[in-house]
C-alpha cells in the first residue's frame, strides 16, 4: 500500500531521536526555536540549512533531498487530481448506453433543481458536472453517442445561462450562444427550439421586447409540428410581450397557441423543470399578460389558479405572481396597498432565493407610484436596500467560488 511521503519536518524529528533541540541547534549553528519550527513545518529550510542539518545528524543526504523536493500538494488537491484522472480514464473507453442514460438523467435532475435550489448552490454543481462532460466530449465516440453527449451539452449550457440570469450575471448571454451551437451540432430541433425559447425570456426581462418576440417566434418556427417544450415556452412569452405593447388581439392569439402547445406535450414534459412546461406556468404567464393589459379581474383569476398549482418550494414564480398582483393594485388606483404587497412579498422570500429578477420587478413597481413620500414607499425602499446589500455580499462570495472552479471549464 502506498504511504504518504515523509516530509522534511517529520524526517528531522525522526533523525533527532532523543537528542534535545538545543543539542541539534548547536551542531547546525542555529537557534533551537528554528529547529522546532522546522519540525512543526512552520518554516521551510534553506538549501544551506538542510545541508548543515544533514551533516549534523549524519543523514546521508536524506534531509538535503527532502528539502529540494517539491512540497506535497494538499490532500484535497490530491483527491481532486485523482478524481479527474479517473474521469479521463473512464472517458477513454467506449461509452455504453447505460453511461449515456446516466448523463441524460443528470441533466434532467439539474433541470428540476432550477425550480427549488438557490442559484449559488446549484451553479457550483453545474460547473463540476459540466467539467466532467467537457472531458468526455474531448474523446472520440461513435456518431450516435457523440450526438447524445452534445445534446446534453446544449441543455447544460442552457441551464448555465438560466442560473446566471437569475444571479444577474451578464455572462448568461454567451452561454445561450454555446447552447445554440451545441443543439445545432447535435441536429436536435427540439433542443434548439428550447434554447431560443429560454433565451427569449432573458431578452424580455432585460427590456428588449422586440428581440424577445423575435426569438420566441424563431423557437416556434423551429419546432414546426414537433410536440416539444420550445413552443409551449415561447408562445406565452410572446403573449406577455404583446401585453406590454397593449396589442390585445395578438396577445390573446399567442395565449391560444400556448394552450395548444401545452396540450400536445407528453405528460413527462408537463413538469416543474427547466426542460418542461406546466399548467401552473401557463396560468402565471396568462396572469402576467392580463396584468400588462390592465385587465385586473382576468389577471387576478389566473393568478389564483397559478398559486393553487405552484408548490411552496417554487419561490421565484410565486413571488413574481404576487408582484403582478401588486401591479394590478397600482393600475387600479391603490398604490399604497400595491407597495405594501411588494414589500411583504420580498420579505417572505427566503434570502437565498431573492434573485435580481425579483428585486428588479419590485423596483419597477416603485416607478408607477405617483407619491414617493408615502410611508409604504419608504418601507419598500428599506426592504430593497437590505436585499441589495445581502446580494452584494453573496455576489462577492460567488466570485471567490467561481475563481476556485475556473479551471473546471
Amino acid at each position: 500500500m502506498h504511504h504518504e511521503r515523509e516530509t522534511f519536518g517529520r524526517a528531522l524529528r525522526r533523525l533527532r531521536g532523543t537528542r534535545s533541540l538545543r543539542a541539534v541547534a548547536e551542531l547546525a549553528s542555529c537557534g533551537k526555536s528554528y529547529i522546532a519550527d522546522l519540525e512543526q513545518e512552520r518554516r521551510t529550510p534553506s538549501p544551506e540549512m538542510a545541508a548543515a542539518l544533514d551533516a549534523a545528524l549524519d543523514a546521508g543526504g536524506e534531509l538535503r533531498l527532502l528539502a529540494a523536493a517539491p512540497a506535497a500538494a494538499p490532500l484535497a488537491d490530491q483527491a481532486a487530481a485523482l478524481r479527474e484522472g479517473l474521469v479521463d480514464s473512464l472517458a477513454a473507453g467506449p461509452l455504453t448506453d447505460a453511461s449515456l442514460d446516466e448523463w441524460e438523467y443528470a441533466v434532467a435532475r439539474h433541470g428540476r433543481a432550477t425550480r427549488y435550489r438557490p442559484e449559488p448552490d446549484h451553479l457550483s454543481e453545474l460547473i463540476a458536472d459540466f467539467g466532467d462532460l467537457q472531458r468526455l466530449l474531448a474523446r472520440r465516440h461513435s456518431p450516435r453517442a457523440r450526438r447524445r453527449l452534445v445534446r446534453a451539452a446544449a441543455h447544460m449550457s442552457g441551464l448555465m445561462a438560466l442560473t446566471m440570469l437569475k444571479l444577474g450575471d451578464p455572462a448568461a448571454r454567451s452561454w445561450w450562444r454555446t447552447g445554440r451551437a451545441a443543439a445545432t451540432a447535435a441536429e436536435d430541433r427540439a433542443a434548439l427550439s428550447w434554447t431560443y425559447a429560454q433565451e427569449s425570456y432573458q431578452l424580455y426581462y432585460g427590456g428588449d421586447i422586440h428581440g424577445a418576440v423575435e426569438l420566441a417566434t424563431r423557437a416556434q418556427h423551429l419546432a414546426g409540428g414537433l410536440p416539444c417544450v420550445g413552443p409551449a415556452l415561447a408562445a406565452p412569452l410572446e403573449a406577455r410581450a404583446h401585453g406590454v405593447w397593449q396589442h390585445r388581439s395578438d396577445a390573446v392569439a399567442a395565449l391560444r397557441r400556448a394552450e395548444v402547445a401545452l396540450s400536445r406535450l407528453d405528460p413527462a414534459d408537463r413538469t416543474q423543470s427547466a426542460f418542461g412546461y406546466s399548467e401552473a406556468q401557463l396560468k402565471f404567464h396568462t396572469g402576467n399578460t392580463w396584468t400588462h393589459l390592465h385587465e385586473s379581474r382576468r389577471a387576478w383569476d389566473a393568478q389564483d389558479e397559478a398559486l393553487a398549482l405552484y408548490p411552496d418550494t417554487d419561490h421565484t414564480d410565486r413571488a413574481l405572481i404576487h408582484l403582478d398582483r401588486a401591479a394590478c393594485l397600482a393600475y387600479d388606483g391603490d398604490p399604497a396597498d400595491a407597495v405594501s404587497l411588494a414589500a411583504q412579498t420580498i420579505t417572505c422570500v427566503p434570502r437565498e432565493h431573492r434573485s435580481p429578477l425579483i428585486i428588479y420587478r419590485a423596483r419597477s413597481l416603485l416607478d408607477t407610484v405617483p407619491d414617493a413620500r408615502m410611508p409604504e414607499v419608504r418601507v419598500l425602499r428599506e426592504v430593497l436596500a437590505l436585499s441589495a446589500e445581502e446580494g452584494d455580499r453573496a455576489h462577492g462570495d460567488r466570485q471567490g467560488h467561481g475563481r476556485r472552479h475556473r479551471g473546471d471549464l
